[in-house]
């Protein structure tokens, strides 16, 4: 099982990498997970990669998980390890967020509040293999992609795709608060130029999306790792409501998969021409 899938542009290259982290749900064979598969399935951003499945042709490149973010999660920092999950300590020195003591650090304790992923402690050697295996390639293939897109533009507009529930649960910040339709990040202005980031939130206004801007999310470990504005790298976290395109009990596609896809669509062509306007 390969960790990822890169798509590249099959049209003229813009300077505009889009991932999706979180739309994998192929379950690794050493996974050994208690959580019934409804209770996993929350944790999944069905279809985001679908959503955004016209950036490549485009021009943009499009990076997407196989694996489900509940076995390893890329968007946390590699020592971001809840250790009350091991049979040993952890060797090197961990930094747990308040991510992990939530339930959802880069190895998830929950799936659901109250619903365990495992009844079972897992060795250090089963984490250690899951981020050689999964963790690092997928972080190497976003590098990859966005080195080579600053070589040749000059700039890179980062595009780092997501879903969230349509009401926070017990495991969120916003717990039981509805949530609007799009919520743009860029950890308050420390991943990408504020203008950068208003663009496109306005992108997504002009289709008739309510959007919130770094609320409440405010960009998580993808962006802040690769986010240099000072060096041309700008790194925007998009977040959809899934209640927009999907039915969320069911996890199947929503009457308003089709509208919400061109969105993104009309987003990443507005986002490359935005682009060619500051290299």
């Amino acid at each position: 099982m390969t960790a990822l899938r890169l798509r590249e542009p099959s049209a003229a290259p813009l300077a505009v990498l889009v991932d999706s982290p979180h739309s994998g749900f192929e379950m690794p064979a050493d996974f050994g997970t208690a959580a019934p598969p409804e209770a996993l399935r929350t944790t999944w951003d069905a279809f985001v990669d679908e959503l955004w499945g016209d950036a490549p042709a485009l021009g943009a490149s499009l990076v997407a998980a196989t694996f489900p973010r509940a076995y390893i999660d890329v968007n946390r920092a590699e020592h971001d390890i809840d250790e009350s999950l091991l049979v040993e300590p952890w060797p090197t020195p961990v930094t747990p967020s308040d991510y992990t003591r939530r339930g959802m650090g880069l190895i998830r304790r929950e799936a659901l509040p109250g619903v365990p992923l495992y009844t079972r402690a897992l060795t250090v050697a089963e984490v250690q293999g899951r981020i050689t295996n999964y963790y690092r390639p997928y972080r190497a293939a976003v590098a990859t992609q966005l080195e080579s897109l600053r070589r040749i533009h000059g700039v890179v507009f980062y595009l780092d795709a997501h879903s969230m529930k349509s009401r926070g649960n017990a495991m969120n910040v916003d717990a039981g608060a509805l949530r609007p339709d799009v919520v743009v990040s860029d950890r308050h202005g420390r991943t990408a130029d504020a203008q950068h980031t208003a663009f496109v939130a306005e992108c997504f206004r002009a289709q008739g999306y309510t959007v919130q801007l770094n609320d409440p999310y405010q960009g998580g470990d993808l962006v802040r790792s690769f986010g240099a504005p000072a060096n041309g790298v700008h790194a925007i976290q998009v977040e959809v409501n899934r209640a927009l395109y999907m039915n969320e009990s069911e996890f199947t596609r929503g009457a308003g998969f089709a509208r919400l896809q061109a969105a993104c669509a009309s987003c990443v062509r507005a986002l490359g021409e935005y682009a060619r306007r500051q290299a």
